[in-house]
């Protein structure tokens, strides 16, 4: 066809616009209008900006006009082939029907609107509104020149749907459909699925564009069914029209897209010329210069000049270095790291687009597209300044371009937010940006506001990007079709030449580049694969199809194998997905199963069942969902435009928190707040921010291109053998693009690689390389071209034969490079070639066998699952989490796992070895070695050779993470439980303590479906109930169905006749049950079957009676054997049989679940499912939770001082915690005390002698407290009887050892005591490498605790501690004198330890014979225990070093005992013995006090028991102020495990501490009683604010106060407590006296001045320093509430006692409570303040007088 007879085709107004806007057709378009003339499909293929898709389209609007012409010629409405779009809807009228209120819908259709016509198919919803926008010209240019011409007015509209389109478009869209719709293959299949279909009822023509880029793809497969059924809806099938730039093989291509139709291919030949360069901007990339300040800042443009060369070698790749790192840019004013190849790539690519109107810059991952869009934007802004500053200069901008201006990285934000878009250099597109964004940037590079967009493959098909002046791509593209793609974004007008350079990041990069730019010029792109018989797709499709109207199986099959995807499917794959969907596989087992469809054999029908359109329309399309989270503005925020900004992947978000910054789009991003499924943000200008990281899965090289590397490979290793004397080889490479740099790095490369190895590899020779590694092990590599497709199911096998021969895991990992297998040295068996040989015969089965447990087989498992309809969305238009789509996918992959013939197993492993690996062509390469056309060489080398750098790399980091979790964490997580263990631990059989009979008795009830609401309706709510219980009689189904007698048996009528159930006699019953139960019931039971049951469920079943014997327990609660063999009429032993199977497998429990169904005279087994136990257990614990009345704080207050010992009450009293034998050793009263029989509690020690002691020590062990504590408030306080010598005996004997955690100043430290039997489960893990000075590496000589977090109690080093040589020296020897075991006095680790540095030439050993000063092994040994490593076998140490007297007896003094001097705060006299003599030194060694080695599962029982005994209930804020490493999530799952065994309850027992409290039930119940007992009479207990015992400010919040004092859990406060409420409070110091209670409360202070009380998790948050009478406080100022002396409101309001007789009473025995514990230490205060107020004035002052404490004038003075 001519040029005049291709113009002279069209209408004269058509022909008109197209003249004047162009010069003439080019020849791709008048081949395509030629084609499309004649009415065939046709396949289109020109290079980028050949006119080919206006060519498709101009015919297409041509045809609309001549059909409104007519029309209107002939009568309105009317088609030209009288179809007025309406007749076919008797063709569709059973589709209608079968969709119910679809065909009503169908009427919102204006009748008068014309019918769509033109369907245009874009892979890209970008692409497709790109389209949309160039339509605008030739649309509005064709109705002017009508106009003109008289021709009359027919509008023709463009409308646009994709699932971005808002419901109200879509319904004006469904209300008058435009002539020309423009969609993607997914929402082409959701108008298939609706009512929408009837707008596609008139269409004619079908472009598909970039037809390419899904053809090879899922989605294409998908694709081409949609456009068969969109075919069966027309009266002839609609011309499809193909475009793409890239297509090869052609004749698939075609055949894909007309399916059984022929396809006129249109392949003129192109003359389109290539600009391609391959740029290297340094001279050596071994040797990278470092470039300067001042040369990346200079202003001419000009690259950074070289500077030194840091030094490097053959095997160094200075390009290695990926974007991820530090930011070290110039624009951060700082040099760049020797051998970094970015910052001149950077500069480079930064003068390029300077020198250019418009960029773009293409890189092959996200992640790097945002590094390398704030990169240029700083580089730029460090280059040009402030652009406000006027003596800035501008770089050169091109005509009609803004002067470019400094601009922030981090400014700006979503459309209408960015405030100055001519401030930017570059923008980032991606799939993660949102589409506003993205249009946004779009628009402004075509507008030339925007000099440069760093994009990755979203803008790599058609968009049209204006005149792009050139491309610039950053690494190799992946493919030569990919490269030519990105290069034609560039001359993307008709004519134009386009223009790339490719920069390469590594040498490695470089070699790849030559040979893709290489083929790129001459136009050889890699071949398309296409999936043959996707399984998944052909199951979605067909519910989607089946969910319109009712299908003949043969017709749909048919229908089917006319795409080119399904063109050999075989018909017993096709049975196998129509078994699937309708309810083959047992449902029972993973619910989504259960069918979709009904399948009639005998009628050959395909009927969907209800919810299948739902189903198909939320859960269809073929991509998969990575649960990315959306992230977007605050309601409100943006003015204009969309709120959304992009989206993150789940696991960044879960690694974020809120107030986060992170960097999207080259703005930076605030978090505000995370939901379930978004992320809200707001714009962060100026601040640093996280860089996202997204996991991409990379197709890998082809193996086409592979065997291209090969090929170049052995050409250049023939030039690099013979030198290339006359450079004809490297003349060949600049001819290809390479610069001098690029041709250089290049040759080099080669010729070190053949120096290391010997040869190169090629497409006819592998190279082995074996080297060691640091750890002296073997790392074998494979250098290969042939690509990551063929490498990774090579490296499957490779590494079985490994693990296979040498029994050990080779940790193999694969490239597109080669492969690296990493062999432990043994016996010097090192693998060579020999591993990497196979048989080809044995290739696909072995990496079948492989791939099957691999987590590739489960990932994409999880996405043919998930297409194929069994994962669907549980709440469409919401993000559904990743985490639940794996586990989901693992249930059903465990239960498909039993049935080899399962369709999505079949699919999955066909894509695994089709699509995802190329086995093909490992098998054919296997061949060649068999054949010996592909031979091995093998070398041996002390350093790994430049080729194996990049291969290196990316096996570091392939292993770097995974195995090597932080020590700390891996040590405090008890997320890894043994379950086995734990329940043997918690003992296994206490579940009928646990469950709730009601609440079994409702469970089986609903398992039944005999409640309200979960009976049946409908004929398919009972196939479903017969399918799901089993069996049934016609009783048991009237039972069941919400419905009478007569509709039940209609419907049961029903669904026989359809072959849906069949009426069997089970145990002499007549029952009815789902036919896909016939061959298990006839298996297992021998039942008759009825006649004419299909073939396809008489398929023998492996293990019949043990399925419906878990069928059975899954709908029941606890049953015994009798019953089940009952129920089905066999012997009890055969069913004992089966039920112990399924224990075996874990499917079932055995035990006593329902006491209530045991015989008296026999206890028979009970069993019960898992799942259902699970179900039962939750709800009875909930059920007792709910019964919980939660107490008030001071029940659980008055609790714990009861539960320490602290307060009990007396015997005989209805309160009293139970008899004597009940209780722990040493908690009753001798004989004679005087203390029984007293009618009101005691406050004082409820333990006696050593065995209360213990008790002591137990309920403590592992707590670290002041060593001046222990036996002045903490012991004396629990034990009536204290003597220090009770102490001395249980660490003499063996039975108590105590441990250092950190030094408090010069005289004391932190002391954790121990029960040595369980010492090894209580002491600290050791938290890292022992330095020799004794303490841990990471912490200070002598400061913080032993492998746990250091106390904010503990101080600095004393300079005992400091870095002394001789010193140092001396805590060395004294450890390793300790280490040979044994416990020696100090003057002995004198004599031993200074024999041992006298021994060591490097110390500074003293004079021989002098040994160690006594004052240096005292400094050394107390450094060692604070430390934790040693500890003594009395408590004469830590008691000589604080000298502190111990407490008198309460027995009548000795005359003859010796009196203390009295110590004040701050002032200790001087130490008198110290470490020097007192006790005996070992070294406290965990493994020495208990060589079991606690499980992780053991240590974390007994730290929550600890925990429990410590606290009596648990919580999160008393976890939290224990310290607990991981916190209460890290005890979570073990506390579950502890409740499900009845060892605890968990409930809201105390008021105001959170749902997740546990305890003991005998503990609850005490709770209780304490919470209904009445106050009684004043019983306070004064104890150190530190003490555990003390909740205020752990567990339980600090009562309010209105002062500004803010308690804290200091060593040095106390606090009295009467009947569980805080009465006073006494800070460190003894200046201020704090009194709580009523009066307290009503001083009048103004309730905002009452502030800053912390709760359990600022405790530590303390203002005790602030004296009123100072001026901190305002002492007699009214306006702060505080009264002044002679006010007369004072007694009314400000007086805590004021007319309170009981309040009075209490503060008075309260201050008598505080003076005996005062008096247990040698303490001298002065109280100057009481409530803010002048302790002299204080209404309690009598008080303190009668409390022992002495009147001076700033207050009131105790001197102890």
């Amino acid at each position: 066809m001519t040029v005049s007879d291709a113009l002279g085709a069209f209408t004269p107004a058509v022909r008109d616009w197209f003249e004047s806007a162009f010069a003439g057709p080019t020849p791709v378009q008048v081949e395509a209008w030629a084609a499309i003339d004649s009415g065939d499909n046709a396949l289109v293929i020109a290079p980028t900006g050949s006119g080919k898709t206006l060519a498709a389209f101009m015919h297409a609007i041509d045809g609309l006009y001549r059909e409104r012409d007519a029309a209107q010629a002939g009568g309105a409405g009317r088609a030209p082939d009288g179809d007025d779009g309406r007749a076919r809807g008797k063709r569709a009228g059973k589709a209608l029907s079968a969709a119910g209120p679809d065909a009503a819908g169908a009427r919102l259709r204006d009748a008068s609107a014309p019918p769509t016509r033109v369907l245009y198919v874009s892979p890209l919803k970008a692409l497709g509104a790109d389209v949309q926008r160039n339509l605008r010209a030739p649309l509005q240019g064709i109705a002017a020149r009508r106009s003109r011409r008289g021709d009359p007015e027919a509008r023709i509209d463009v409308g646009m749907r994709t699932g971005d389109t808002p419901g109200g478009e879509r319904a004006r869209l469904l209300r008058r459909p435009p002539q020309i719709l423009i969609t993607t293959p997914e929402s082409l299949f959701l108008m298939l699925t609706s009512r929408a279909r009837e707008t596609l009822q008139g269409v004619r023509t079908v472009i598909v564009d970039e037809v390419h880029a899904v053809a090879g793809t899922k989605r294409g497969a998908h694709l081409a069914v949609s456009l068969e059924r969109l075919d069966a809806l027309l009266p002839r099938p609609a011309q499809r029209v193909g475009l793409s730039a890239t297509v090869r093989p052609v004749d698939e291509v075609a055949a894909f897209l007309g399916g059984a139709s022929p396809v006129t291919v249109v392949n003129p030949p192109s003359s389109r010329r290539l600009d391609l360069r391959v740029a290297v901007p340094v001279e050596d990339m071994t040797l990278i210069p470092v470039p300067q300040a001042a040369a990346a800042d200079g202003r001419d443009g000009d690259p950074p000049s070289a500077g030194r060369r840091p030094p490097g070698g053959p095997g160094s790749d200075g390009g290695r270095g990926a974007l991820d790192g530090p930011d070290r840019s110039p624009a951060a004013g700082q040099t760049t790291a020797a051998g970094s190849i970015w910052p001149h790539v950077e500069a480079s690519i930064l003068d390029r687009i300077l020198a250019h109107r418009s960029t773009i810059v293409f890189v092959n991952s996200r992640g790097l597209a945002e590094r390398l869009t704030a990169r240029l934007n700083g580089l730029y802004s460090a280059r040009f300044g402030d652009p406000d500053d006027p003596a800035g200069d501008g770089p050169a901008a091109g005509p009609g371009t803004p002067a470019a201006q400094a601009y922030d990285s981090w400014s700006g934000g979503t459309q209408g937010r960015a405030s100055d878009p001519a401030r930017r250099i570059a923008r980032a597109h991606h799939g993660s940006v949102s589409k506003e964004r993205r249009a946004s940037t779009e628009r402004d590079l075509k507008s030339g506001a925007l000099r440069c967009v760093v994009a990755t493959s979203s803008l790599e098909l058609g968009i049209d990007m204006g005149l792009v002046d050139e491309v610039i791509q950053v690494g190799v593209p992946p493919s030569a079709a990919s490269g030519l793609q990105r290069v034609g974004r560039a001359g993307h007008a008709v004519g134009g030449i386009p223009s790339g350079v490719v920069y390469p990041r590594t040498r490695r990069d470089l070699l790849d580049a030559a040979v893709v730019v290489d083929r790129m010029r001459a136009g050889l792109i890699e071949a398309l694969q296409m999936p043959d018989n996707p399984l998944d797709v052909l199951a979605q499709q067909t519910v989607a199809a089946v969910a319109m109207e009712p299908l003949e199986t043969e017709a749909w099959y048919r229908l089917v194998r006319r795409s080119r995807p399904f063109r050999r499917l075989p018909r017993s794959a096709f049975d196998a997905t129509l078994d699937m969907l309708a309810g083959r596989y047992p449902s029972t087992d993973f619910a989504e199963l259960r069918p979709r469809i009904v399948w009639d054999r005998q009628k050959g029908t395909l009927i969907a069942r209800p919810g299948a359109q739902r189903l198909a329309v939320t859960s269809g399309g073929t991509i998969p969902d990575r649960g990315a989270y959306s992230v977007i503005l605050p309601e409100g925020e943006e003015a204009a435009g969309a709120r959304r900004v992009g989206e993150l992947d789940e696991e960044m978000v879960y690694e974020s928190r809120v107030g986060d910054v992170v960097a999207l789009g080259a703005t930076t991003w605030r978090i505000l707040e995370i939901t379930d499924d978004r992320v809200v943000v707001s714009p962060a200008p100026g601040r640093s921010a996280r860089l996202p990281f997204w996991r991409g899965d990379g197709a890998g090289r082809p193996a086409e291109l592979g065997a291209a590397i090969g090929g170049f490979l052995a050409d250049l290793d023939a030039a690099v053998a013979d030198g290339d004397p006359d450079g004809r080889f490297a003349g060949r490479l600049a001819a290809s693009g390479l610069d001098g740099n690029a041709v250089s790095n290049l040759l080099a490369l080669a010729l070190q690689q053949r120096q290391a190895t010997g040869a190169l590899p090629t497409d006819r020779r592998l190279v082995v390389e074996r080297v060691r590694d640091e750890a002296g092990d073997w790392r074998i590599i494979l250098h290969s071209p042939h690509g990551r497709r063929v490498h990774e199911p090579w490296a499957l096998i490779v590494a079985e034969r490994i693990r296979r021969r040498w029994k050990v895991d080779p940790s193999v990992v694969a490239g597109d490079d080669g492969i690296v297998a990493r062999v432990p040295d043994a016996d010097g068996r090192v693998p060579g070639a020999d591993a990497f040989e196979f048989d080809p015969a044995d290739v696909r089965r072995l990496v079948g066998d492989a791939v099957s447990g691999s987590a590739l087989f489960a990932s994409r498992f999880r996405e043919c699952a998930a297409r194929a309809l069994l994962l669907p969305k549980r709440n469409p238009g919401r993000r559904s989490p990743l985490w639940q789509q794996r586990l989901r996918a693992g249930q059903l992959l465990q239960v498909a796992g039993e049935h080899p013939g399962f369709p999505v197993l079949v699919e999955t492993a066909r894509e695994c070895l089709h699509d995802v690996y190329d086995v093909e062509a490992l098998t054919a390469l296997m061949e060649r070695i068999r054949d010996g056309r592909v031979r091995f060489a093998e070398a041996t080398t002390a350093v790994p050779s430049p080729f194996a750098a990049d291969l290196l790399f990316g096996y570091v980091a392939e292993f770097l993470y995974e195995s090597d979790a932080p020590l700390a964490e891996r040590r405090t997580s008890l997320l890894s439980l043994d379950s086995g263990l734990l329940a043997d631990l918690l003992g296994g059989d206490g579940y009928a303590d646990v469950l709730d009979p009601a609440v079994a008795d409702l469970l089986g009830r609903e398992l039944q479906c005999l409640t309200a609401g979960r009976r049946v309706r409908g004929r398919e709510g009972l196939a479903d109930l017969l399918r799901r219980l089993g069996p049934l009689t016609g009783e048991g189904v009237l039972a069941r169905a919400d419905a009478g007698p007569r509709d039940a048996a209609a419907w049961l009528s029903r669904l026989e006749q359809e072959r849906r159930i069949v009426q069997v006699t089970v145990a002499g019953e007549r029952r009815w049950a789902a036919i896909e139960d016939s061959a298990a019931l006839r298996d297992a039971l021998a039942v008759d079957l009825p006649d004419g049951v299909p073939e396809a469920f008489l398929e023998p079943t492996r293990h019949p009676l043990r399925d419906l014997a878990a069928r059975y327990a899954r709908t029941h609660t606890a049953f015994t054997s009798a019953e089940l063999a009952a129920h089905f009429g066999l012997g009890v032993a055969v069913v004992d049989a089966a039920l112990a199977d399924l224990r075996q497998s874990g499917r079932l429990l055995a035990g006593t679940f329902d006491p209530r169904r045991l015989a008296p005279e026999r206890r028979a087994e009970q069993w019960i499912d898992p799942g259902v136990l699970s179900r039962l257990r939750s709800r009875s614990l909930k059920a007792a939770r709910d019964a919980t009345e939660p107490a008030p704080q001071r029940a659980y207050a008055r609790l714990l001082l009861e539960h320490h010992g602290l307060l009990h009450a007396p015997a005989g009293d209805p309160l009293h915690a139970g008899p004597a034998e009940a209780q722990p050793a040493g908690t009753g009263q001798p004989a004679g005390t005087g203390a029984a029989g007293a009618a009101a509690w005691t406050a004082g020690g409820a333990l006696w002698g050593v065995d209360g002691l213990l008790r002591a020590v137990e309920q403590l062990a592992g707590v670290p407290l002041p060593a001046s504590l222990w036996e002045t408030q903490i012991l004396p306080a629990r034990v009536r009887d204290y003597a220090p010598a009770m102490l001395d005996e249980l660490i003499s004997t063996g039975a108590v050892v105590w441990s250092g955690h950190g030094r408090l100043g010069d005289r004391d430290g932190l002391i954790a005591l121990h029960l040595a039997e369980y010492a090894a489960e209580t002491l600290p893990e050791p938290s890292g490498r022992e330095t020799e000075t004794g303490s841990k590496e990471g912490e200070r000589p002598g400061g913080g605790s032993h492998g746990a977090p250091a106390s904010p109690l503990a101080g600095p080093s004393s300079p005992a501690s400091g870095a002394s040589p001789d010193l140092r020296a001396v805590r060395r020897a004294i450890v390793e004198v300790l280490a040979d075991g044994g416990a020696y006095f100090p003057d002995q680790l004198a004599t031993l330890a200074g024999r041992r540095i006298c021994a060591d030439p490097a110390a500074s050993a003293p004079r021989p014979g002098a040994g160690i000063p006594p004052a240096d092994v005292s400094a050394a040994l107390w450094d060692l225990a604070w430390s934790g490593r040693v500890t003594t076998d009395t408590w004469a140490a830590p008691r000589s070093l604080i000298a502190v007297p111990p407490p008198r007896r309460r027995i009548p003094a000795s005359p003859r005992r010796r009196r203390h001097a009295r110590i004040a705060p701050g002032r200790t006299p001087a130490r008198t013995g110290g470490a020097g003599r007192l006790g005996r030194w070992s070294l406290l060694c965990r493994d020495r006090l208990d060589d079991r080695e606690p499980d992780e599962t053991a240590r974390g029982l007994s730290l929550a028991e600890g925990l429990l005994d410590r606290y009596a209930i648990l919580t999160r804020d008393a976890v939290a102020s224990d310290g607990v490493p991981g916190g209460f999530a890290s005890l979570r799952r073990l506390l579950r495990g502890m409740e499900e065994a009845g060892r605890v309850l968990r409930g809201r027992f105390v008021d105001g501490l959170g749902a997740a409290q546990f305890a003991e039930r005998v503990t609850v119940d005490r709770l209780r009683d304490l919470a209904d007992a009445p106050a009684g009479p004043p019983a306070p207990i004064a104890l150190s604010a530190a003490d555990p015992a003390n909740p205020y400010g752990a567990v339980l919040p600090w009562p309010p106060h209105p002062t500004a004092i803010r308690p804290a859990r200091r060593p040095g406060a106390f606090v009295v407590i009467d009947r569980g409420e805080l009465v006073l409070y006494l800070p460190q110091g003894g200046r201020a006296l704090l009194t709580y209670g009523r009066g307290s409360a009503e001083t009048g202070i103004p309730s905002e001045d009452v502030g800053g009380f912390d709760g359990p998790s600022g405790a530590g948050d303390i203002d005790e320093s602030r004296n009123p009478a100072d001026g901190d406080l305002t002492a007699g100022d009214p306006a702060h509430g505080n009264p002044a002396e002679g006010d007369p409101t004072a007694g009314a309001g400000g007086d805590p006692t004021a007319g309170d007789p009981d309040r009075d009473a209490s503060v008075g025995a309260a201050l008598q409570a505080l003076a005996v514990a005062l008096r247990r230490g040698a303490v001298t205060f002065t109280v100057e303040t009481v409530d803010a107020r002048p302790a002299t004035a204080s209404p309690i002052a009598a008080r303190l007088r009668e409390a022992g404490f002495a009147a001076v004038p700033r207050g009131f003075r105790w001197r102890g």
